[in-house]
């Protein structure tokens, strides 16, 4: 079921819910954005219903079960919500909670990535990132670090990668057809990322997305498209699947030209020791001995 058409179902199938379901319904079409992040047993309390009348409610939509229902209404609202109300959203959690909630979210979107990851894309995208003249990355707002990472240890790999955040179309001017633009955008996606993607399509050039859904808006102008799964911790957003998911392109485009990426570091570790960019660890201590 396509989270679009949550609502509209539910107004489709209203005159036939119980009083009970019908209760449920007015809920969550008046507080959708509170609806998708509570448990089945805090809804049934919320409006006075049983949890199994809530189970039934999410079958009865077509559901295989509550986390379901709630997974469809999350995916519709997640770009629909502002900073203030993320806050909200998790205005009860205790300063307890904080630190295992957030990290067992985090590992379970990690999780969901392994399992809906497409390997045989991941490929191409890697086959496409050793071919291409230039790489542009693309990554604004919050997906900023996440592009500044990929093209960083890219640049160690590949010879000319180009990181693009607000301005687009001027650093963008001279992409074609040789070239591949790989676009890293999550909710609340950003309308220039979008804007980059689709200049990019114009001049020919091999897209990707990086993003949290195949509904996303710049996967619909991708040529391919990676998944990877990503929730909200408050008002920032949960990127630590996203951020594993261009860690493994990365070593996946090293592994592919190991012996140039080995010569390359080897020259920029002497670079950097002559230089002292680094602290130099007790053990280099001793050697210069």
């Amino acid at each position: 079921m396509e989270n679009v058409d949550l609502l509209a179902r539910i107004n489709q199938h209203y005159s036939s819910f119980s009083k009970g379901q019908k209760l449920l319904a007015n809920y969550i079409i008046d507080n959708y954005d509170r609806a998708a992040f509570i448990t089945a047993s805090k809804m049934g309390r919320t409006v006075g219903v049983s949890e199994s009348t809530v189970v039934r409610f999410a079958y009865a939509l077509g559901y295989d079960g509550y986390p379901a229902l709630q997974r469809s209404l999350q995916e519709m609202i997640r770009n629909r919500l502002t900073t203030v109300q993320r806050i909200q959203l998790t205005s009860d959690l205790s300063q307890d909670e904080v630190l295992s909630t957030v990290l067992k979210s985090d590992i379970s979107n990690i999780r969901a990535t392994i399992e809906s990851v497409n390997t045989a894309t991941f490929n191409t995208v890697i086959d496409y990132m050793l071919k291409a003249r230039k790489i542009y990355v693309v990554g604004i707002k919050s997906a900023a670090p996440l592009a500044q990472f990929l093209g960083y240890y890219l640049n160690f790999i590949l010879d000319d990668v180009c990181i693009v955040n607000s301005t687009v179309y001027e650093t963008m001017l001279r992409i074609s057809d040789k070239d591949m633009c790989i676009g890293i955008s999550f909710p609340r996606y950003s309308s220039k990322a979008v804007e980059a993607l689709s200049f990019a399509r114009s001049k020919g050039a091999y897209v990707t997305a990086i993003t949290d859904s195949m509904f996303s808006p710049i996967a619909e102008l991708a040529d391919s498209v990676l998944v990877a799964r990503s929730d909200m911790a408050s008002f920032a957003d949960s990127l630590a699947a996203p951020l594993s998911l261009i860690n493994a392109l990365i070593v996946g485009a090293g592994l592919r030209r190991k012996d140039e990426v080995y010569e390359r570091l080897d020259q920029l570790e002497g670079i950097w020791k002559s230089h002292k960019v680094y602290i130099a660890s007790n053990t280099d201590d001793r050697d210069n001995e």
